[in-house]
């Protein structure tokens, strides 16, 4: 059974969710860092992350004390391939940008993520693949004046996320259910089981 407390506190939560906005992590492998992204999801309302593991790597094991139960509030959609996910995203009509050093990049503050979008995040020692750039409808960066033109992919995940979150409060996506009725009931129900 779930206390009545408990079911208006997922249901409030559920009604701040943003289906539409969506993280693509491919080949992450420290389990830390997914756990700090997962827990910056949460914190804005996603709804899912998908996950490209491809060439060997695996989806690593998460620590529950790490991801502070994050996880059981994300959805995790796996693919074996860049392309096969990119697909899926594009059939729900989303934008899809990369972060990858390279000229020519917009700004995170240029982006607009009031739309439907995924935001891509690469591998902890190579980055995003030429092939998610390639296939992917633009690439931006994070504004930095350091000598050090990266940030851990956790850091930059949160960072996102939030001006993600900004730009969406700004324009009341948050004010009401971003699901169909038929939508949040469904959500609810799933998320008493969990």
């Amino acid at each position: 059974m779930i206390t009545p407390l408990r079911e208006a506190k997922i249901r409030a939560a559920l009604a701040k969710k943003q289906p539409t906005l969506t993280l693509v992590l491919e080949n992450i492998h420290d389990p830390h860092n997914i756990s700090a992204v997962l827990r910056s999801c949460d914190a804005v309302g996603i709804v899912d992350v998908c996950l490209v593991y491809y060439g060997g790597q695996e989806f690593p094991a998460l620590s529950k004390k790490s991801s502070a139960g994050a996880r059981k509030w994300i959805d995790l959609r796996v693919f074996a391939t860049v392309e096969e996910c990119f697909s899926g995203l594009r059939r729900e009509g989303r934008a899809i940008y990369t972060t990858h050093l390279a000229q020519g990049s917009t700004s995170l503050y240029d982006l607009n993520l009031t739309q439907p979008v995924a935001l891509v995040f690469g591998n902890e020692h190579s980055g995003v693949s030429e092939e998610a750039v390639r296939l992917g409808d633009g690439n931006f960066l994070i504004p930095q004046v350091g000598m050090i033109q990266s940030l851990n992919i956790s850091v930059a995940c949160a960072v996102t996320v939030y001006e993600a979150f900004r730009q969406r409060t700004a324009a009341g996506m948050y004010d009401a259910p971003q699901f169909t009725e038929a939508e949040f009931a469904a959500k609810v129900e799933d998320w008493k089981l969990r």
